[in-house]
């Protein structure tokens, strides 16, 4: 099967500009790609997940993928999929978080010997005179056909800002540099990128009468309500200091039974007919299932010596042990109370709970065990000697666990 075939078959493939063309530019390893990386936070996330997997399906098939970090881009915002603006970034803070993304793609993308390229939009982007920008690049747009797109569409009701209704164009400026400068004739990225994609294949063949092409990823970490890519405590990273390895394959051993094939089909590198076999796969084979999609992908972003150390522990904290690779959480003095620390207290200082209000629910709904004992009662109290006396292990729900520590 070739590439752009696989692709379609793991339902990757959401929407494309010139299908023929972009076939034969992929399954002849002729394509220069770039995906964009707003730098918002000081971690990529599962979000940027399938995306980086795509770049390294295609590179391993030849194609030569560009790392767009939008340092420049990044200090305008995105409103794609928003209701509010984006909360403004000061430069350090960008550049920090720049720092942080090239650490990480190293991970998926080889970059060695020209076989890749990252790139900063801030090189560019920062340096554009207004008023030119206004004369060439500005005059290929319709502010009609601008307001039309689905990206802008659901910041109208709120309010749109001006700054904001820029970033099509700031977007669209980024292909055509690269076009230009590296020879980049296609754009991916998640469909609700697709007005600014397009932005960008038409200013490329108005300005130089060249072909340039998109294509979006079917992304299912996006398009399908952003319903992945969140836990109790937040957003899942990629950096194992934000979401431990243990972490990171709980939360793809807990995907829902009806994702479990889909998310083996777009992330992992099985092979199909692999895939295909498990279509008929039911009941406790699912989960079989989400512990083979778990293992991959932990492997993928930590490792196979993580993702083993992960997937032992969580056998051995469902088989009824102890797991020594789970989350924890250290309590000491300044956390008491009178020399104690009470039920929600734990629940919160874990993470298991957002607020203490939250953790009185948990515990009031039949929710929270310690060492598989259920408590009831939310005045329950423990000493540093109590967890220091044993393996104290926190539960919230059938799949939340903390380990506390005491000192």
């Amino acid at each position: 099967m070739e590439l752009y075939d696989e692709l379609t078959a793991r339902g990757l493939i959401a929407q494309v500009t010139d299908e023929t063309e972009i076939k034969e530019l992929i399954n002849n390893g002729k394509a220069v790609f770039y995906i964009g990386f707003d730098p918002t936070a000081d971690s990529l996330h599962v979000g940027h997940f399938m995306a980086l997997c795509l770049m390294k399906r295609l590179q391993m098939a030849g194609n030569k993928p560009i790392a767009l970090i939008g340092g420049g881009t990044a200090m305008i915002g995105d409103p794609s999929g928003r209701s509010d603006m984006r909360q403004m970034m000061t430069t350090e803070t960008i550049a920090h978080n720049v720092d942080c993304f090239k650490k990480q793609m190293s991970r998926f993308i080889d970059f060695s010997d020209d076989k890749a390229l990252l790139v900063n939009n801030a090189d560019w982007l920062l340096d554009l005179n207004y008023i030119d920008v206004l004369r060439e690049v500005g005059s290929h747009f319709s502010v009609n056909r601008m307001l039309t797109a689905e990206c802008y569409k659901q910041r109208m009701e709120k309010g749109l800002s001006f700054l904001e209704f820029n970033y099509m164009i700031m977007q669209s400026y980024d292909f055509y540099v690269l076009y230009q400068k590296y020879g980049c004739n296609m754009e991916f990225g998640g469909d609700d990128q697709w007005s600014n994609m397009l932005g960008g294949t038409e200013l490329i063949r108005r300005k130089l009468g060249k072909d340039a092409y998109a294509m979006t990823i079917n992304l299912l970490l996006n398009s399908e309500g952003k319903k992945m890519g969140k836990t109790q405590s937040g957003a899942v990273w990629l950096d194992p200091e934000k979401t431990s390895p243990f972490e990171f394959y709980q939360y793809w051993r807990n995907v829902s039974d009806d994702d479990v094939l889909k998310c083996i089909k777009m992330l992992t590198f099985l092979p199909l007919e692999e895939i295909q076999a498990m279509e008929s796969w039911e009941g406790s084979q699912l989960n079989q299932a989400k512990e083979i999609l778990a293992f991959e992908l932990t492997n993928l972003v930590h490792g196979e010596e993580e993702a083993k150390k992960a997937q032992e522990s969580a056998k051995a904290l469902f088989g009824g042990g102890n797991a020594a690779d789970m989350p924890t959480a250290n309590i000491t003095e300044s956390d008491l109370r009178e020399g104690k620390i009470d039920i929600l207290g734990l629940l919160v200082c874990s993470s298991l709970s957002k607020s203490r209000g939250e953790a009185r629910r948990n515990v009031e709904q039949g929710g929270v065990t310690v060492n598989g004992e259920k408590v009831t009662d939310i005045h329950t109290s423990y000493t540093l000697e109590d967890i220091k006396g044993s393996d104290f292990i926190l539960k919230r729900g059938k799949k939340n666990f903390c380990r506390i520590t005491a000192e």
